[in-house]
């Protein structure tokens, strides 16, 4: 490793030259000495990635497993001051931070301040191996057999920088769960690790199934298994064989849009692909070691958790404590370590303000030993709570705006940037996310089988948004209105899933009733797909088994219902703007960089 490693907290490594190098080219590209291609799949490398506003871009944070120590969220808040115009930070679901609107000739001195504590986005972007996503609960899980976070930690030090995987056909997103439950749902990752031991002579041997070829947007896949088991010894060679085969298929390259490695496993099957890596292990470069434990993200919170000890409360719940009790119920779940929790942050549709983001860093110095994680589900987890520190922490939270309860419900909207930001945007996501919640306040939730529903939504079919897992779902499309206009409109899915730290239930994708529908009418849909529901399901019946047994017809006949555009006048012209714009609704999509 480079001698310019300046970082000393933090997964991955950060390397001063690299980020002087990217100043000086930035530079030579503001003056004109390199040539806007090459400098776009220089600058992806390094995770900045192009808006579809001209001259500004997007940071993306690359954060393994999720882990932010609280120095480092000291550091993202200062980014968000000082470099966004928003003033805020985003959670992807991928466990990603992003930062949007940042002038070009500002990206340098942003990616500086980040790599003081430690904060990388090398490789966050391009066609390399992304962000290694990870379970929030590995480590304190009752149900797992070992902690993956060393290992995934390993994962994501080792192909970092890695030769093969500087270029490939495309990008991979990679993730390790906690135990089966797959909370990290490595099933619709491109390379996924859930953790398994098998005794051998008499020996306890650690080890993860593998599976491979998962994904969303187009043809989206549910990951077949490559291995039952491949000891924890043996991991990082097994994905480097799978790395080197995509990376030569050659084939792969002539269409971008069809270049991830499901498209591979789909045309020649697993048990194919799995003898082109049995081939592949034949090769020179398998000879080597390679022994993990050089690589390991080695943590020993248990044992600084003992040091420090339990909290001891000055308060009790009073008046408050219904509400207390209500978040208490929905937020918080116990520790495999007796005496502790993890408590969920809601985190509305993922965004974080600059002002936030220091009271986070007290708050995970306070309680939950000076780190949190993210989640899938664009939220943040603190870990290592004393339970008898609970109500402290909740009106610390509500304090910072952050007390919000019912994670993992169906007020808990998860949504993509979508036009806001994207080049590939259709429609504006985050316009509907809010909508949507806004819609939700004024309908009766009380009933427990609706409440534990997931509502999703992207701004495209990419499924940034994670669409196609939502019980209700749905991405942006358009609609030909009056006199050739446009309309904003959605595409619905229903009967998806994933697993979360809450629930038993497998990743499922969902199904596509026909038809679109306005994107002013969505929370309409959504109210009239509840009510059809609730009043035409069985006893106890889950939604998603409602949808298996009724079909998507039903659905089909609501959005039918509400499909009319109507003509463009001064009464229904709102029709024709997008949530959150006060212009006429235009398809402005331009070149995603995500291929390049």
């Amino acid at each position: 490793m480079s001698q310019s490693k300046i970082n000393e907290i933090g997964i991955l490594p950060v390397l001063q030259d690299e980020l002087d190098t990217f100043e000086d080219v930035v530079g030579d590209f503001i003056k004109g000495d390199w040539d806007p291609i090459a400098f776009q799949a220089f600058r992806l490398r390094q995770g900045v990635y192009g808006q579809r506003q001209p001259d500004v871009h997007m940071l993306r944070v690359k954060l393994p497993v999720g882990e932010i120590f609280s120095e480092q969220l000291e550091v993202l808040g200062e980014v968000a001051r000082k470099f966004t115009p928003l003033n805020k930070g985003h959670v992807t679901t991928r466990e990603n931070m992003q930062f949007h609107f940042v002038p070009i000739e500002r990206v340098g001195a942003a990616l500086q301040v980040l790599g003081k504590v430690g904060l990388s986005t090398r490789e966050a972007c391009g066609n390399t191996v992304r962000n290694v996503a990870g379970c929030p609960i590995a480590g304190v899980c009752s149900d797992e057999p070992f902690d993956t976070t060393p290992y995934a930690g390993a994962f994501a030090r080792y192909f970092l920088r890695h030769p093969v995987t500087q270029g490939m056909p495309r990008k991979i997103k990679s993730a390790f769960s906690g135990c089966e439950k797959d909370c990290a749902i490595t099933s619709i990752h491109d390379i996924g690790f859930i953790p398994k031991t098998r005794e051998t002579n008499g020996i306890m041997e650690r080890g993860f199934k593998v599976v491979v070829g998962g994904g969303l947007a187009i043809m989206p896949r549910i990951a077949p298994t490559l291995y039952e088991f491949v000891s924890v010894n043996d991991y990082l060679r097994i994905s480097e064989a799978v790395l080197r085969v995509f990376d030569a298929s050659d084939e792969l390259r002539k269409n971008r849009m069809k270049a991830r490695i499901k498209f591979l496993i789909d045309r020649v099957g697993i048990d194919e692909f799995r003898e082109m890596v049995e081939d592949e292990l034949k090769k020179p470069w398998a000879d080597k070691n390679f022994d993990p434990t050089p690589f390991l993200y080695v943590q020993n919170e248990e044992e600084e958790a003992l040091e420090r000890g339990p909290s001891n409360p000055s308060t009790h719940p009073n008046k408050d404590r219904a509400d207390f009790e209500l978040w208490r119920d929905t937020n918080v779940m116990p520790q495999r370590q007796d005496g502790y929790s993890v408590v969920l942050i809601k985190v509305p549709q993922g965004d974080i303000s600059e002002d936030q983001f220091p009271l986070l860093a007290k708050i995970a110095d306070r309680y939950s030993l000076g780190k949190v994680r993210l989640t899938q589900q664009q939220n943040v987890a603190l870990r290592w709570v004393s339970n008898e520190a609970l109500y402290e922490l909740w009106k610390d939270l509500k304090e910072a705006s952050l007390g919000g309860s019912e994670v993992n419900t169906i007020t808990d909207v998860t949504s993509c940037p979508g036009t806001d930001s994207c080049k590939l945007g259709i429609t504006s996501s985050m316009g509907l996310g809010k909508a949507i919640m806004e819609g939700l306040e004024e309908i009766d939730l009380s009933d427990p089988l609706v409440k534990r529903l997931h509502i999703k939504m992207s701004g495209c079919p990419n499924s940034c948004g994670q669409h196609h897992l939502a019980n209700i779902g749905f991405h942006g499309a358009s609609l030909k209105g009056d006199k050739g206009n446009q309309v904003p409109a959605y595409e619905m899915f229903v009967g998806g899933s994933y697993q979360d730290m809450s629930s038993q239930t497998d990743a499922r994708i969902g199904l596509r009733p026909k038809g679109k529908v306005p994107a002013k009418r969505v929370p309409v849909v959504i109210k009239k797909v509840l009510e059809y529901y609730q009043a035409n399901r069985v006893e106890s019946e889950e939604f998603n088994n409602f949808v298996d047994r009724v079909g998507v017809e039903p659905f089909e006949e609501i959005m039918t219902s509400l499909r009319d555009t109507g003509p463009l006048n001064r009464d229904n012209i709102d029709t024709y703007m997008d949530w959150n714009k006060t212009v006429l609704y235009k398809v402005e999509r331009g070149e995603g960089e995500c291929a390049i």
